[in-house]
């Protein structure tokens, strides 16, 4: 398999298991969801489609927005990303296999941790793979390029809006979604570095700058 298909696999292995655990962690949903999810949530329940639908829809609607502001952080990945993960979730929901809430909370809070682990793990995999940055991504970017803010504080300021947009609309916000992205993000620091590192390993022996010892 070359590098180039090999990443694509990467990269879509990824998706799938970032799409995986959305879907786990919707199960659980009364502990609190990760504010875009509040959004799809919410959206779905008044509106209709499915939480997977409203994932696509956001996505494309943040990728146009990009699109006019600052397109650098456009590219295949970020439209393949946001066709993809909605549909993934909406897969994985319609089997009607994965965990479901229960009576006792502390199982469903591990159902949870779950989701997110997994999630985690899924989006530092489909990043490593250099594909493209996926649409939330890519307008957090823009709108700290565009207003002067820091990554981290544009992602504050995004999410906030998203978080309290979904509020009013009666999504699922809870502890839970306020702990979401520090535990996440560790996850997929970790996550992407491993990657990351693996596929550079494969880039040296293809260049013939390594061998595996016998």
């Amino acid at each position: 398999m070359s590098l180039w298909l090999l990443r694509y696999f990467i990269f879509f292995l990824g998706l799938t298991f970032f799409g995986l655990g959305n879907a786990i962690a919707v199960n659980v949903q009364s502990l609190g969801l990760h504010p875009w999810e509040v959004l799809n949530v919410a959206l779905f329940q008044r509106i209709g489609f499915t939480i997977g639908t409203w994932s696509v829809i956001c996505g494309l609607v943040l990728v146009l927005i990009t699109l006019v502001v600052y397109r650098k952080y456009i590219s295949i990945g970020t439209f393949l990303n946001a066709l993809s993960i909605g549909p993934i979730m909406d897969f994985f929901l319609h089997l009607n296999i994965l965990p479901r809430e229960n009576e006792n909370w502390w199982l469903n809070l591990l159902i949870l941790l779950m989701g997110i682990i997994i999630t985690g793990i899924g989006g530092g995999i489909y990043v490593a793979a250099g594909i493209g940055a996926g649409p939330r991504d890519g307008f957090m970017l823009s709108v700290s390029e565009k207003t002067g803010l820091s990554v981290s504080r544009a992602r504050i300021v995004v999410e906030s809006v998203i978080l309290i947009i979904g509020l009013i609309l009666g999504g699922p916000v809870f502890i839970m979604t306020f702990a979401y992205t520090f535990i996440q993000s560790p996850i997929f620091q970790f996550s992407m570095k491993l990657m990351r590192s693996y596929i550079a390993s494969l880039e040296r022996q293809q260049m013939g700058q390594f061998k595996i010892p016998l």
